[in-house]
């Protein structure tokens, strides 16, 4: 049994399946406030951690991400058991972009994807967004301006289809972080992101 955190209400009309990045679990910070930012009445979300995760939780020992088969099968499985009839699919980094693999598979009425990983931090020739050209469900893109993964500059080349909207977040790095002298706060980037998931759920 899969552990989760559910932030909202039960029988909101809208349900949110949330996944972690590679290095940091469901009660990561930046998770924390995303989904008790966007949990109420209207939107629930639920936070899950992957089989790795789980047993880094389990006895404190860190690990690497499981396979892409093991990652991708756990979407599956979460996507079944939390099935509703307005399901959004989003997911930190690594989490986001397996969501992104099985999404045009599982049909969800959206995708979210924040920080995606386009490559690892200094190697763009390791290119891993070349499915984005050909997404048939609508996406939003939430990126920090400064991202190693993939900053503004870098994603401005990157052919997107049109179901993906990106959305700048200001002088943002890969944990939407800007840095002081931009004038803007981690707190203040992690409000809009909230608010631009919010807008494009309901929008849906």
């Amino acid at each position: 049994m899969t552990q989760i955190l559910i932030n909202g209400d039960a029988q909101a009309p809208n349900r949110v399946l949330l996944a972690h990045g590679a290095g940091a679990g469901m009660d990561h910070a930046v998770m924390v406030a995303l989904a008790e930012g966007l949990g109420d009445e209207h939107i629930q979300v639920v936070r899950f951690e992957f089989p790795y995760m789980q047993k880094t939780r389990e006895d404190g020992r860190k690990r690497p991400p499981d396979r892409e088969s093991v990652l991708l099968a756990h979407w599956r499985a979460l996507a079944a058991e939390f099935a509703h009839p307005r399901l959004f699919l989003a997911g930190k980094s690594m989490g986001g972009r397996m969501a992104s693999l099985v999404a045009d598979e599982l049909a969800p009425k959206g995708l979210i994807l924040l920080g995606f990983p386009f490559h690892p931090p200094g190697k763009p020739e390791r290119f891993r967004g070349q499915h984005l050209a050909t997404m048939a469900t609508p996406t939003l893109l939430l990126q920090g301006e400064r991202d190693t993964f993939g900053n503004r500059q870098d994603v401005a080349n990157v052919d997107l289809a049109e179901t993906v909207q990106p959305c700048w977040v200001n002088d943002g790095d890969h944990s939407f972080m800007p840095r002081k002298s931009s004038g803007f706060t981690q707190e203040q980037n992690l409000t809009a992101v909230v608010a631009r998931m919010r807008s494009f759920i309901l929008a849906q």
